[in-house]
């Protein structure tokens, strides 16, 4: 069983930046894929962006250009690098991993989230 916890959110001018990370804890697993979602107010949960255990990576076209994903192997966690940050990126930023066990099998699990506000 895997946990994830976020952590970076917080307030934040329009145009500015943030740093989220994602931490997964537990034993005997290993991470096929990590990726971010979020959901705003009133809103569906949407994808952000995902990252896979070679470094490929894809994004949400409303974030292209503008977030970044990476991960840190070592530490088994997951950042999203945020720039120009525009008041519609207010949401609470969801962390989901894919992982295996030691027998191969896959599971899928979500993070509580983190609070991202933009506004002036």
């Amino acid at each position: 069983q895997v946990q994830l916890v976020e952590s970076g959110g917080g307030l934040v001018q329009p145009g500015g930046s943030l740093r989220l990370s994602c931490a997964a804890s537990g034993s005997g697993f290993r991470l096929n894929t990590m990726a971010w979602y979020r959901q705003a107010p009133g809103k569906q949960r949407e994808f952000v962006a995902l990252i896979t255990s070679l470094d490929n990576t894809n994004y949400a076209d409303f974030v292209k250009g503008r977030f970044t994903i990476s991960k840190d192997n070592a530490k088994n966690t997951v950042y999203l690098q945020m720039s120009s940050l525009k008041p519609e990126d207010t949401a609470v930023y969801y962390c989901n991993a894919n992982y295996r066990d030691r027998s191969w099998k896959s599971y899928d699990t979500w993070g509580q989230g983190t609070q991202v506000t933009v506004s002036s």
